[in-house]
């Protein structure tokens, strides 16, 4: 399974690099930029180590995505004590490169350790990298073809060199993505399981290997062609017969060696020996986005259809309000309307957002200012304000809390203002981390002596809402002047589509 931990490849900032030049800087730089793909086709995880006065400090690292990391988060920055890490130490020191085997010390997992020194085209040592492979995903590199081993050393060279150039613009290599080696002759040498499949679902039904690329008629030759021309790495997203591919080409370089089989080495010289093909489908995952596209385009229909029937049926109180003679028919209708345009507030929102969070502070904005509009009285200077940051909730929290907002916001305008001809409303919107508070708070004449008006339609609502949707807590209290009522409740997560 890939990790679900992101790469934490870029340098740490906090770093001091005692002794370095800018060329030297700017090595470390082009090194950390290689390490994500490196840590992908090496199936390893990745450190980038300097010398600090205390020990050493690890200043990138790089998680791989084509196998469950060993590390749960980022070290970056930490200090790693010398004496408790000889290898990394004569690294360091000693521009040494080792290999043994150690137990993590936070899982007590078997891993393969290897270290590799950094170093500038002065001949210093300025880094190193520890490369950490769990025990099983080491045995099984071990047992692949020699060509592709070959290559990952090739490929780990060049990241030690800051040679992998436009390597940092790739997507992640994925677990279930295939390899394929190509050499400088566009021959097929190394081609792995998963790749085999892969264009197998393309029709090629026979042996790969040994063929030349061209041969497969797709877009593979032109994409090795410019990774070879260009010396940087490339990726290209095509459409072959059917199926949505997306091709990466890491070019390999190495320097002079003995080892090849293919071709005559030029010892002591840089080599092209070919090009890393990693072919990712998915075509499976374009179908389902599209299929979620429309799904969410359906349901935010459906939002906006409610929406309109509830205006719909809002209007129709509206206007049975106005044909009512009795003042108290025309204030249960008008609160009524209230109620009805504040769930409709909800469905608009959610008709138009893509996410199914929604933005509470926009909701309370939307229901004051239609209920300035239709509750309160001509004449009357009643200002009305919603103070807080953006606070995102999912649609039933959303939903209740807007119910909440609008009765404490007509609670008030009903009873704080009673012989008065102005005053003020604010809805306080407070982020407390896993919590929110909304307070709803008026400069009128404050709470009665008597209960009456706490146990009125407006309020029963609120506290049904805040202790059977909201699970949270609801309180009324004086202020000087006027009234706060508050409500506390706990964030939920979104159920998403």
């Amino acid at each position: 399974m890939a990790s679900a931990v992101q790469s934490s490849t870029a340098l740490d900032q906090n770093a001091t690099f005692a002794g370095l030049t800018a060329e030297d800087a700017e090595l470390l730089q082009r090194v950390q930029q290689g390490l994500s793909i490196t840590a992908d086709v090496s199936r390893a995880d990745i450190c980038m180590v300097v010398g600090a006065d205390d020990g050493m400090q690890i200043i990138a690292q790089a998680f791989p995505h084509s196998i469950t990391s060993l590390y749960k988060q980022s070290w970056v920055g930490r200090i790693l004590p010398s004496d408790e890490n000889p290898l990394l130490a004569s690294a360091l020191v000693q521009g040494r490169k080792g290999k043994t085997q150690v137990n993590l010390l936070e899982q007590g997992t078997p891993v393969v350790l290897e270290v590799f020194p950094v170093v500038s085209s002065q001949g210093r040592v300025i880094a190193a990298l520890k490369v950490e492979t769990n025990l099983i995903a080491s045995e099984r590199q071990h047992r692949r073809d020699d060509i592709f081993k070959k290559a990952v050393i090739w490929l780990q060279g060049m990241a030690l060199r800051g040679d992998l150039a436009g390597a940092v613009e790739l997507s992640p290599f994925s677990e279930w993505d295939g390899v394929v080696f190509v050499d400088d002759s566009f021959k097929i040498r190394y081609v792995s399981g998963i790749a085999n499949n892969l264009y197998r679902r393309l029709g090629y039904l026979d042996n790969l290997q040994g063929k030349h690329i061209g041969d497969l008629q797709t877009k593979d030759v032109h994409l090795i062609t410019e990774a070879f021309r260009t010396s940087r790495c490339q990726e290209h997203q095509v459409m072959e017969g059917s199926r949505y591919w997306t091709r990466k080409v890491v070019p390999v370089w190495s320097p002079g060696s003995n080892w090849w089989p293919f071709r005559n080495s030029n010892s002591g010289k840089p080599i092209l020996r070919g090009a890393l093909v990693l072919v990712h489908d998915e075509t499976e995952q374009r179908e389902k986005a599209r299929q979620l596209a429309v799904l969410s385009t359906m349901i935010k229909e459906v939002h906006h259809r409610v929406k309109n029937n509830l205006q719909t049926v809002a209007s129709i109180l509206r206007m049975q309000g106005r044909r009512s003679d009795d003042p108290e028919t025309r204030l249960q209708l008008t609160e009524a309307v209230n109620r009805v345009l504040a769930v409709a507030v909800i469905h608009e929102f959610l008709s138009r957002e893509d996410d199914q969070m929604i933005n509470v502070r926009d909701v309370c904005q939307r229901i004051i200012t239609q209920t300035q509009r239709a509750a309160v009285s001509p004449g009357k200077m009643i200002s009305m304000n919603v103070q807080g940051p953006p606070i995102h909730l999912p649609s039933q929290q959303a939903t209740a809390c807007a119910l909440v907002a609008n009765e404490l916001v007509l609670n008030a305008l009903e009873h704080a203002f009673t012989g008065r001809e102005s005053g003020s409303v604010t809805v306080q919107l407070s982020d407390k981390g896993d919590q929110v508070v909304l307070v709803v708070a008026d400069d009128g004449v404050g709470l009665p002596e008597s209960d009456e008006q706490l146990d009125s339609l407006g309020l029963t609502i609120v506290r049904t809402l805040v202790e059977g949707d909201l699970k949270g807590e609801f309180t009324m209290e004086r202020a000087e002047p006027g009234t706060h009522a508050s409500v506390t409740f706990n964030k939920e997560v979104s159920n998403r589509i």
